[in-house]
């Protein structure tokens, strides 16, 4: 009788595996986990961007547990170097990648295009193409924030910025630290120095003194990486304004505060999508509001009064009661770039490649 029974169940579990072929597969699939890609422009021991991308990755993996299992990739250029090692990703099984850099656009199109069953999430940068969704990281709001903290700090009315591209994202986020300085202090001026790279300690350390020779007594920047930018102010007894990552152990006694990204809220909620396969391409704004970013932690300089005052306007940003770029608005030529009334679209931002008055330093790559 055991024996009858045991054939007939073989029997049945041949039947449905020849006439349902996908129920085996199915359940094998339900079991495995989800691989990601992550891929960095720069070095994750860089205290800044690709750091914060680390650590978003590493919460994916804490938050998900074994329904998820990571993947990443360090110091990949814009170009076709980006498409050979996502290419290789997907060899090794990855389903999701991020694709964690402005420039890595065209090689995600060109591998989506390839790959359709592959989900891609791009940074900055729009695309139709159906298997890409792109997120925009608000770093302009903490750096708005941060410009005030910069307006109350300052003493000479000179502030330098130590900036990476000359591209939307960065030009948005030195006009919002102006407008914040001079929210605060209309006698405040912002003077930018490009360095034309992500990752560059040397030139970014010869820029911030430069701008440390022209009087400044608060540095900002907006580079991948960190130290060297903060330590120099540091030594300079410079105030500084960090970006990225809370790098405040570097700068124990000029550190005021800075632009943070909190990217493992994001990167699991996505994950979890593709998990739930209910994930759609579209837009997501990393914001204060949805809190993907943060401001940094304050230094012992800033008083308990300016953080009240911050703590202000963090919360109408956050609540959407005030908008930081809001007509009249015009640029340092006298253009104006947002009528009254008028409300910034990702369009606008997107395109942003102007100044707003109060900013010195040219817009050209070179500095010319």
């Amino acid at each position: 009788m055991n024996k009858f029974i045991f054939l007939a169940a073989a029997f049945i579990a041949w039947g449905l595996q020849l006439f349902y072929p996908t129920v085996s597969l199915a359940v094998e699939q339900k079991s495995q986990p989800l691989k990601i890609g992550f891929l960095y422009v720069g070095p994750i021991a860089d205290n800044g961007w690709n750091y914060a991308q680390e650590l978003g990755r590493q919460y994916v993996e804490k938050s998900l547990g074994n329904k998820v299992e990571t993947i990443f990739a360090e110091n990949i250029g814009e170009n076709a170097e980006a498409e050979r090692v996502m290419e290789k990703m997907i060899a090794q099984g990855a389903k999701l990648i991020f694709a964690t850099s402005f420039g890595y656009l065209e090689p995600v199109e060109r591998v989506a295009k390839r790959h359709p069953d592959i989900i891609f999430m791009q940074l900055s940068r729009t695309t139709d193409i159906k298997n890409i969704g792109n997120y925009f990281y608000w770093q302009y709001e903490p750096f708005y924030l941060s410009g005030i903290v910069a307006g109350r700090m300052t003493k000479s009315n000179k502030i330098g910025f130590v900036a990476s591209h000359p591209i939307p994202p960065i030009v948005q986020s030195i006009n919002a630290f102006a407008l914040g300085a001079q929210s605060v202090n209309p006698k405040a001026k912002v003077k930018v120095v490009w360095t034309n790279t992500w990752v560059d300690p040397p030139i970014e350390v010869e820029a911030a003194k430069g701008l440390i020779d022209t009087g400044i007594d608060v540095l900002a920047f907006d580079q991948s990486d960190s130290q060297s930018i903060v330590k120099t102010a540091e030594d300079n007894n410079v105030y500084i304004i960090g970006c990225y990552s809370d790098v405040h152990q570097f700068a124990p006694k000029r550190w005021l505060t800075g632009a943070c990204c909190n990217w493992g809220l994001f990167y699991a909620k996505v994950a979890q999508a593709v998990i739930n396969h209910n994930w759609k391409p579209g837009v997501t704004h990393c914001s204060l509001k949805n809190d993907y970013v943060k401001l940094a932690s304050f230094g012992p300089a800033v008083s308990p009064t300016i953080k009240k005052e911050i703590a202000v306007a963090k919360n109408k940003i956050a609540n959407e009661t005030v908008s930081i770029f809001h007509g009249p608005l015009k640029d340092r030529e006298g253009k104006m770039r947002l009528a009254k009334d008028q409300k910034p679209d990702l369009k606008w931002l997107a395109e942003m490649n102007w100044f707003v008055p109060g900013v010195e330093g040219s817009l050209s790559k070179g500095n010319k």
